[in-house]
Formats: C-alpha cells, structure tokens, sequence
C-alpha cells in the first residue's frame, strides 16, 4: 500500500476518534436542568391591623362588613394604624370616613370621625347634600326597621277640605331614594354586645339636595310624613329604566371607572318626579276623589292689610289682573293698583 495513503487514513482514524470523545465529553458533562420551585411569597407576620373590604369614598357609614383585621409587615406598621390587639372593631361600627380609603387600604384614626365629634354630620353628607330631620311615629317610621345606610320613599298624607262636601284624603310619594343618615341621633344600630337592636326612635336624619331640603320643609306643614323602605334590588332596578330611556347620558370617551362613577351617583340620588299618588276614593267607594272647590269669598278674596289703629288688619279690596307695569296708590286703609300710564 502506498505510504502516503496510510498516512491520510491513520490521521482521518485519529481525527475521528478526537470528535467522538469530544461529542462524549460535552453530552455527558452538562447536568440535566434541575426544576427548582418559584420561592413563594412571604405572608406577612407582623401585628394584625384594621383594612378596608371595599372602597370607602367619604360619606361611608362604616359597617361590620366594610373593614377587617389582616396580617402587615412590621416595619410598615403605623401609629395611625387600628391594631387587632389595641382596637376594638364593634367601638368603630357607625363612624363615617372622612378621608377616602381604597380597598386593602390600612384604616387610619384620622380618616374616621366618630358621633359627637365636631364636624361629623357633615362628614356623613356627600358633596353639595344636606341633611333633614323629619319627625315620624311607629306608624310612619316603619316601626324602627329605618337603619343608618337604608334607602327611604317619603309619602305625604293629607286631608283638603272644601265647601261641596267630605275632604278629600290623599297620599302622594313625593321624593324617592333618600338615605338614612341616623335615627334619633343614633348612626349604629348596633348595641353593646355586637346585635342588631331595633327600638321605636321619634326622628329621622335623611340627605337630600337643597331643593329637596326645602320641599320637605314645607311637606310638614302640609300633612303627615311617612318613611317607606326600599328593597336593595329597587335602585339596580331603576337604574336600568333609566338607562333604557336614555336618562343617563354618558361623555363620550369616558373610561370604565368614569362611567361606573357616574352611574353610581345616578343610582344613589334623590328623585322627586314621577310622583305617584292615591286618593281616598282609590281605597273605598264611600271616599271622594276630585279636589273640593273653594269659596272665592274669604281669605282668597281678601288679604290683610295694614293694622288699624285698634289693632286689628283693615280689610283690602282683591287686586285686579293687571295688564302691564302698575303702581299701588294707598288712601288712607284702601289700596289701589294703577297701571302705568293711566289716570
């Protein structure tokens, strides 16, 4: 055999051999992946503090289901902060925050304003709200089911009389959707052991705007108030009404949390149109239903006057309908409207 072919085939053997132990070397040196687990969160182990279930805006009446005690570092632990073993949870049911709070939020002292403090009624009441006191009975009252944080209808009763016979009784919700501020001024209706305590309370603290203030002021003087409760559901229920009939006109290009936002305010607001009424011939055929006609004589005829010198109002002629501008020429005890530019 030729020499030089020996050596080419001895050099591809050794060539050979070479990358057949390299191959070996670097599949048996690199280990297998070894599975090792995620390292898991560390649970916090530090005291137990005070933190909100849900989003607390201000005005919120806290409840039992509103806030909880959970586990936070040490060494994010604040004075402020309400410690389980510091804090007694049930001392706290019926404050309002006055500070808004984010769920999982820690609750601090400062965020809260308890009955009695200064300036907690006004914490209760959301932006441009006021608040109302209307006297009620165990019979308008709901006989003390009325809690801080329901949801209330105000009905007016009352009994117009008139010259052609009985009066005529009627019944007429006026304002819909009115939220229990406290009763009798009590915002917890929880008592020392923890339980729910329904009594018989004599007033009622409701949120309405000012212009609701004012028609519930007058309403009292009209007639008797009733409070009726309202079902949870009844909001959600209206509020999809008014969403069908385009009541509720959203901005356009509003995210979700804007329209949620609006949405809730249009939810939870006091409504005094659509009233509906009953009278006394709705519930029995003895009972009349039209409105009794007035005498024109009497107070709708006349009006009082300046005092006389004994004291009593001098009688004053009805005015007339005017045509335009007029001026009141006063003679003596008569009282006569001119219209501008006549005689």
């Amino acid at each position: 055999m030729d020499k030089r072919k020996v050596i080419l085939l001895v050099g591809a053997l050794v060539i050979a051999l070479c990358t057949a132990f390299l191959a070996r070397s670097l599949f048996t040196g690199s280990a297998a992946p070894e599975v090792t687990a995620a390292p898991q969160q560390a649970v916090p182990t530090g005291p137990r503090v005070l933190v909100a279930n849900r989003s607390l805006p201000v005005g919120t009446i806290i409840t039992p289901d509103s806030v909880a005690f959970q586990p936070w570092p040490s060494e994010l632990v604040s004075n402020a902060y309400f410690i389980e073993a510091e804090s007694n949870v049930e001392s706290l049911l019926g404050t309002v925050v006055r500070n808004a709070i984010t769920a999982g939020q820690p609750v601090t002292q400062g965020s809260l304003v308890k009955p009695g403090d200064r300036g907690f009624l006004a914490a209760a009441l959301g932006p441009g709200m006021r608040a109302v006191t209307v006297p009620v009975s165990a019979r308008t009252g709901v006989a003390g089911f009325v809690f801080p944080g329901d949801r209330v209808d105000l009905v007016l009763t009352q009994s117009v009389g008139g010259d052609d016979g009985p009066p005529l009784n009627a019944s007429e919700t006026i304002i819909r959707n009115l939220r229990v501020l406290a009763t009798d001024q009590r915002v917890n209706a929880e008592n020392a052991e923890g339980k729910t305590e329904v009594i018989a309370f004599t007033t009622v603290t409701v949120e309405a705007t000012p212009k609701l203030a004012e028609k519930i002021a007058v309403a009292q003087t009209i007639g008797t108030l009733s409070l009726s409760l309202r079902s949870i559901a009844d909001n959600e229920a209206e509020l999809e009404r008014s969403m069908a009939a385009g009541d509720i006109k959203l901005p356009e290009g509003a995210d979700r949390k804007t329209e949620e936002k609006l949405i809730k305010a249009f939810a939870t607001r006091p409504v005094d149109t659509d009233v509906t009424f009953v009278t006394g011939g709705d519930v029995s055929r003895f009972q009349r239903r039209s409105v009794p006609t007035q005498s024109k004589g009497g107070r709708q005829g006349e009006m009082s006057g300046p005092a006389t010198a004994s004291g009593a109002p001098a009688s004053v002629a009805a005015p007339m309908v005017p045509r335009g501008p007029v001026v009141r020429v006063a003679r003596g005890n008569s009282v006569t409207e001119v219209p501008v530019g006549g005689k």
